[in-house]
């Protein structure tokens, strides 16, 4: 029996640290972590533009007139400015 465990290694010793909560402890991040900018509300439009853009580069963001319609659908990358008649920004804006 001994001789059939030959060439066989022990597994290797966990370490003592706890397993992660999340994949992204493991995997890394890879979305934005902030979804919302409920700072930017009063600010204007180029203002708050620019301040989206320094946290999320890639995001394209669409200013919003009164009253005006949008669709629903869902894109990550988007970042709607719902803006006021002096164009400033009138309700925190959102990813999607």
């Amino acid at each position: 029996m001994a001789e059939e465990n030959q060439g066989v290694k022990p597994p290797p010793e966990l370490p003592d640290q706890p397993l992660p909560r999340n994949y992204n402890k493991v995997l890394g991040e890879n979305r934005a972590t902030k979804t919302s900018w409920p700072e930017l509300v009063g600010v204007t439009a180029e203002e708050a533009e620019k301040k989206i853009k320094e946290e999320m580069e890639r995001a394209v963001i669409q200013v919003v007139p009164p009253d005006s319609f949008v669709t629903m659908d869902f894109n990550a990358q988007r970042v709607r400015l719902y803006v006021d008649e002096s164009l400033n920004v009138a309700k925190p804006p959102t990813i999607g």
